[in-house]
């Protein structure tokens, strides 16, 4: 049984998994006649393999109670996955490095704050949706198209938060 204390998220602890999505930490310029300001460019969609097409989708998901024990990881070797709070809801991220087996020293948690995003790059190990407090609705790009892009691994971990 792995046992992770999930800390905060940042982008530079999160790099080796994915992009850190959050408008108060982005680049910006105006636009719409200076009325809107745009933050650019903010994740890397990756849509690999055959008939490959980007699918923007909300996702509802349930709180999860603590501690969080799952029982596998997921990854999608194909495509890269993005997840943003459309509410503000808080959520754990767990991940582990690309590759065809996970180390148990090398899975990590997170928390956000729930202003944050992630973007899983293909093939990034991950938890399931995992939203703390309250029902939550999230913004989710990720891939469609041929060929199998879910691969399950069996791992045990319980997630706690830091005090």
């Amino acid at each position: 049984m792995l046992n992770l204390t999930a800390k905060p998220l940042t982008a530079e602890a999160f790099a080796p998994f994915g992009d850190v999505i959050d408008a108060r930490t982005s680049a910006s310029f105006p636009i719409n006649a200076g009325r809107t300001q745009r933050h650019h460019d903010l994740a890397k969609v990756e849509t690999l393999g055959d008939n490959a097409r980007t699918l923007i989708n909300i996702f509802v998901s349930q709180p999860v109670t603590l501690p969080l024990n799952l029982t596998f990881l997921e990854r999608h070797p194909q495509g890269s996955q993005a997840f943003m709070p459309l509410h503000q809801e808080r959520f754990i991220v767990v991940v582990a490095p690309p590759g065809d087996t996970i180390a148990p020293n090398e899975v990590q948690a997170f928390v956000t704050d729930g202003r944050q995003g992630v973007n899983y790059h293909a093939g990034t190990w991950h938890a399931i949706q995992s939203v703390l407090e309250r029902e939550g609705e999230f913004l989710v790009v990720d891939r469609g198209g041929d060929g199998n892009n879910c691969d399950e691994y069996p791992l045990d971990v319980t997630v706690t938060l830091a005090e």
